[in-house]
């Protein structure tokens, strides 16, 4: 396993006082590595699961060639242009029941979305583009010239899926539609990455949990369920260790449970430069830890690592209900800052995609909205800037973006009113209002 420092040689320009959000991505792209533990789960519980197998079709689907319309099947060389075609219905395909007898020329089954096309036949004609004329037990349809195609309203056997080829691949996520998908093969487990062990603390004297009395100068702890919200989207386990005084004892044994108990740690606060070092000091007593100053905003400082499951075995750990013990390898360590907003926005910047990458999952790049924005943003170029936006859609279909008030990254109100973040890069300067500017959307992550 490579250290900080090998991982950082290999970086262009590595300068851990002046990282880029792209270099931070970088790097975490090399530190990271995936879970290799399997587990075979119900489909009921496979959603938000990571794939560690192709799933291949075991038959085609659709398995035969059927009906995509409630109306009269036959065979479409009988068309002809200009001319009215008239049929006789001699039966009903229904779903699930197919029509057993044989369809001569001139003549048609009346059939229903999804049933199976009756041999010989292979276009269906919509009810509502037919008339149907009954003379005592006799039906004839006609259909109009020009509004059917031979071939028109089946669905061809294998079209959705070919008999061994893959439906879903290694790496994609469960979502639900990838869930229904499975369950349309007959599937009653897939074969996922186990799920990651997140260990999640705020540390501070200033934090107060919730039930504690207000005092002054504390802050009600939000990051922590900022934080859980966010890894339970993304399907992790989380291991909520509370709230850590500033007291080495305490920190040490803190991360000495996290190492064994989780595949990564997140901590918010302790990290800027002038703090309190203990957490600093601890992060490098128990680990190999970078400390960071990206030229961001919100969220310059930064420290991420590892942290050994073995140099504290003597701290003394406090009663927990987890009981899985991480005894095999170091544990991936991310040190957020302590403002909301600045912990949320490096949470998804950088640990999610990061996060992503351990549970397995096909590395993807985020996809970028554009949106005009409502209003001039000033901007210094040199960092790249997350401002949170509220996108809507105008009346000709295109978006527009506004910010969302105050940008401070402690205003945890502008963040909870946001529906994405204006993503304003590295080399980028003001924004005159009408420019268009790129959005992160929040869906999937908040």
């Amino acid at each position: 396993m490579k250290t900080l420092a090998q991982i950082a040689a290999q970086l262009q320009g590595y300068d851990p006082q002046a990282m880029t959000a792209d270099g931070v991505l970088d790097f975490l792209s090399r530190l990271v590595t995936p879970v290799q533990e399997v587990l075979d789960v119900p489909l009921m519980q496979a959603l938000g699961r990571v794939l560690a197998q192709d799933v291949v079709s075991p038959f085609d689907v659709p398995p035969h060639d059927n009906s995509a319309m409630d109306g009269y099947a036959f065979a479409g060389a009988q068309l002809a242009p200009g001319a009215v075609l008239a049929l006789q219905v001699v039966g009903t395909a229904l779903a699930g029941k197919a029509w057993q007898g044989s369809v001569q020329p001139g003549q048609c089954v009346k059939i229903m979305t999804g049933a199976v096309m009756p041999a010989g036949l292979d276009t269906v004609a919509p009810q509502e583009l037919v008339a149907l004329q009954k003379t005592g037990q006799t039906e004839v349809v006609t259909i109009a010239p020009a509004v059917l195609q031979a071939g028109d309203n089946r669905r061809r056997r294998g079209e959705d899926l070919m008999q061994g080829r893959a439906a879903l691949l290694k790496g994609e996520l469960i979502t639900p539609a990838r869930l229904g998908l499975a369950a349309s093969l007959g599937l009653q487990t897939l074969r996922t990455w186990r799920p990651l062990r997140v260990a999640y603390f705020s540390t501070g004297d200033e934090i107060l949990s919730l039930g504690e009395l207000p005092r002054e100068g504390a802050v009600y702890d939000s990051n922590r369920y900022t934080v859980f919200g966010m890894l339970s989207r993304l399907g992790c386990q989380v291991i909520d260790l509370g709230v850590v005084r500033d007291d080495p004892a305490l920190l040490e044994a803190a991360f000495t449970q996290a190492a064994l108990q989780a595949d990564a740690i997140i901590t918010s606060g302790g990290v800027s430069v002038g703090e309190a070092d203990y957490t600093k000091a601890m992060m490098k007593k128990l680990g190999d830890v970078a400390f960071w100053r990206i030229a961001m905003r919100p969220g310059r400082p930064m420290a991420v690592g590892r942290i050994s499951s073995s140099k504290s075995a003597s701290a003394a750990l406090p009663e927990t209900a987890y009981s899985y013990q991480n005894e095999s390898k170091d544990t991936l360590l991310f040190g957020l800052p302590g403002n909301p907003v600045a912990v949320m926005v490096t949470f998804i910047a950088f640990v999610r995609p990061a996060l992503l990458q351990m549970m397995g999952a096909r590395p993807e790049p985020e996809v970028l909205l554009k949106a005009r924005s409502l209003e001039a943003i000033r901007k210094k170029p040199g960092r790249t800037e997350y401002q949170r936006g509220r996108v809507s859609t105008t009346p000709d279909g295109s978006l527009q973006v506004r910010t969302t008030g105050s940008q401070g990254s402690g205003v945890l109100s502008s963040m909870a009113q946001a529906n994405g973040l204006i993503v304003l890069h590295h080399g980028q300067g003001n924004v005159v209002a009408g420019d268009e500017v790129d959005v992160l959307m929040f869906d999937g992550a908040l």
